[in-house]
């Protein structure tokens, strides 16, 4: 991976605070947030613990004149620091150092940091929205949605940060928007949106479209999968066709409509006496043509963003347990955490999860140096 290096693109930030009156670089407060996390810290205090343990080693990167910063600075400048000028630097520096091949799956999908929500002032939680690269588990940016806003004005201001040509953005209802289509087309990319019920018409063409029959004859292009394991039996089955009749005049709202799909999931649990069973159906419209066998690998792939990166923040860094909230601190924080993760799954020299990683870096700095030559970062 080449390219402008993580500390090049912090530098970059510009610093709003009067330097005559600052004893430390943003650079620096950076620099050691992001590499705190890395080692497992979860909070300023222990941000500031980790400068302490490990001042020789920062001051092999950065300046660190006066020493370590306390807590209190830490959260100040980290409240104060643009959130949308952050989340453009992540974006520039993944566009520099990492390669997505065409055909790409780039799931987008938002997450909710739950401990910020206050119940005094009924604020809302912070919520971001990431696009995340199936192939290589890496996350290539995040916006922060707006305040009584949500996706759907939150994605395409993602979409403008990404580079995406060639790929397949994957994207579950709430992202089946006419104007996202359009933003995905204008990238050069394709789009796979799941279909419900907040496009009620086009739910309903689909509705009329299906029948159980279809699997069983040879009208359709189709494919299925079966796993067994922990006393749970699943089939996905899934149909396409590009003849896009049985949307009627629905299909010319869709840009370079090409591909309707629907996957079907057949699942039996055995939970003695009783064989439970239950059949979920789920609709989809692409602009790529997709054969059965690669929709349903999209469709998988796009959930990859919930066990590859909603849950490893969550177990790994205990993100849903974080309440910073102050200014700017709580988006920006979550995008160094994404920063901390993109470099400890781009290391594959330590064959270990997330948390086993992060223990170590905290306390290896050799490791924690190593861990900094991914995805072009030092």
């Amino acid at each position: 991976m080449n390219g402008l290096s993580l500390l090049d693109q912090i530098s970059i930030i510009h610093d709003y605070r009067q330097s005559w009156k600052t004893s430390y670089t943003l650079a620096d407060i950076l620099f050691l947030t992001i590499t705190a996390i890395i080692g497992g810290a979860e909070g300023w205090e222990e941000i500031a613990d980790f400068g302490e343990d490990h001042l020789d080693w920062l001051r092999l990167y950065g300046d660190f004149e006066n020493g370590c910063p306390s807590h209190h600075t830490i959260a100040r400048v980290m409240g104060m620091i643009s959130g949308k000028q952050l989340q453009t630097l992540f974006c520039q520096w993944m566009k520099n150092c990492h390669t997505l091949t065409a055909g790409s799956v780039v799931a987008i999908d938002g997450k909710s940091l739950r401990a910020t929500y206050d119940k005094s002032k009924r604020d809302n939680v912070i919520h971001m929205v990431s696009a995340f690269s199936a192939q290589n588990s890496m996350v290539l940016g995040q916006v922060k949605t707006a305040t009584k806003s949500n996706e759907i004005t939150a994605v395409p201001e993602l979409l403008q940060l990404l580079e995406l040509k060639g790929c397949l953005v994957t994207l579950d209802a709430m992202g089946c928007q006419h104007k996202i289509a359009q933003e995905i087309i204008k990238k050069k990319a394709d789009y796979l949106l799941a279909v419900k019920g907040n496009q009620g018409k086009l739910a309903d063409a689909f509705d009329n479209w299906y029948s159980p029959a279809m699997w069983m004859g040879k009208l359709y292009d189709s494919y299925s999968t079966q796993e067994k394991g922990h006393g749970r039996e699943e089939t996905r089955f899934c149909i396409v066709s590009h003849n896009l009749t049985p949307l009627g005049d629905l299909a010319y709202d869709w840009p370079e409509l090409t591909t309707i799909g629907i996957v079907g999931v057949n699942r039996q649990e055995s939970v003695a006496p009783v064989r439970a069973e239950s059949i979920v159906l789920r609709y989809y419209i692409s602009s790529a043509k997709l054969t059965a066998k690669e929709l349903l690998e999209a469709t998988r792939a796009h959930w990859s963003i919930e066990n590859q990166l909603h849950w490893r923040l969550d177990v790994g860094m205990r993100e849903d347990e974080c309440q910073i909230v102050r200014g700017e601190a709580g988006a920006n924080l979550a995008v160094c955490r994404h920063i901390a993760m993109n470099l400890l799954t781009a290391d594959k020299t330590f064959k270990a999860g997330i948390k086993r990683k992060q223990k170590r870096a905290g306390r290896n700095n050799e490791y924690l140096s190593q861990i900094l030559t991914g995805c072009g970062s030092s």
